[in-house]
C-alpha cells in the first residue's frame, strides 16, 4: 500500500468519525429546540383552521375538536430516529405555544412529488416545493423554488432565487418575522427579502401579534429535524 493510499484511508476515518459525532437537534446558542430528538412533545395536530373560527368556539367544542385533530395526526406523523417524518397526510403538526417576533431554523428533506410549507403564527405560508417540472406544479410557482410566502397576493409570492437541493437531500430554511414582516433563507440564498405576510385568513384585518408554528402536510412524505426558534422582542 502506498503512503498516498494510507493518507486517504486516515482521512476517510477522520471525516467518518466526524460524521458520526454531528449532533442533530442540538439548538445553537440562544435559540431553543421546538423538536427535542426523541417524541412530539410541545407539539399538537392541527390542520388548515382560521384562528377566528377556533376562537369563536366554546372551551368544550374546542377540547373536542383538539382531541380528534391531536389522535388524527398521530396517525401520521411520528419520530423515525432523529427526524420528525411525516407521510403527507393529516393534520399540520402544531406548536403547542403561540408565537410573536422570532428567528426560526427548520431542516426539511422531502420526497418527489411532495408539497409542503410552514405556517407563521397560524398564518400560510412558507412554501416547500418538488421544483422538477416532473413535479407537475410549475404552472403554481414550484419552478421558482421553496421559500416563497405563496399565498400573498402583492410580493413575495415567487422566491428571488432557485435554492432547493436535489430532492432526498437536507434543506436548511432561516426564517425571521418581525411585525409582519419575513425573511426566508434557504440554503443561505435570500429568497424572501423582508416581505410583508399578508392575513390569509381575512385580508381586511391585520396579520395576528401571535399564532402557531405549523408544519403543513399536503402530500408526499417529507421529514423534519434541527426546529430551532429564538423568540425577539
Amino acid at each position: 500500500m502506498t503512503f498516498r493510499s494510507l493518507i486517504l484511508i486516515a482521512l476517510m476515518g477522520i471525516v467518518g468519525h466526524a460524521v458520526a459525532e454531528e449532533k442533530q437537534n442540538v439548538p445553537p446558542e440562544g435559540f431553543v429546540a421546538l423538536f427535542n430528538g426523541k417524541d412530539l412533545s410541545g407539539w399538537r395536530g392541527q390542520g388548515h383552521k382560521s384562528p377566528y373560527e377556533l376562537e369563536a368556539m366554546s372551551p368544550k367544542d374546542r377540547e373536542e375538536w383538539q382531541a380528534k385533530e391531536d389522535a388524527e395526526m398521530k396517525k401520521h406523523w411520528r419520530v423515525d430516529g432523529e427526524d420528525i417524518f411525516n407521510d403527507g397526510q393529516g393534520p399540520y403538526l402544531t406548536t403547542v405555544k403561540d408565537y410573536g417576533n422570532f428567528e426560526l431554523w427548520v431542516d426539511w428533506n422531502m420526497e418527489p412529488l411532495g408539497d409542503s410549507g410552514i405556517y407563521l403564527r397560524g398564518t400560510p405560508q412558507v412554501q416547500i416545493w418538488d421544483t422538477r417540472k416532473e413535479g407537475g406544479k410549475w404552472n403554481l410557482g414550484a419552478n421558482f423554488g421553496s421559500g416563497s410566502l405563496w399565498n400573498n397576493k402583492k410580493n413575495g409570492k415567487n422566491a428571488l432565487v432557485l435554492a432547493d437541493k436535489p430532492l432526498g437531500e437536507w434543506n436548511r430554511f432561516y426564517i425571521k418575522m418581525v411585525g409582519p414582516n419575513v425573511t426566508v433563507k434557504l440554503n443561505d440564498k435570500l429568497v424572501v427579502d423582508n416581505v410583508p405576510l399578508e392575513n390569509f385568513w381575512d385580508a381586511k384585518k391585520p396579520l395576528p401579534e401571535k399564532g402557531p408554528i405549523q408544519l403543513q402536510t399536503h402530500g408526499g412524505d417529507i421529514r423534519w429535524r434541527n426546529i430551532f426558534i429564538k423568540e425577539l422582542p
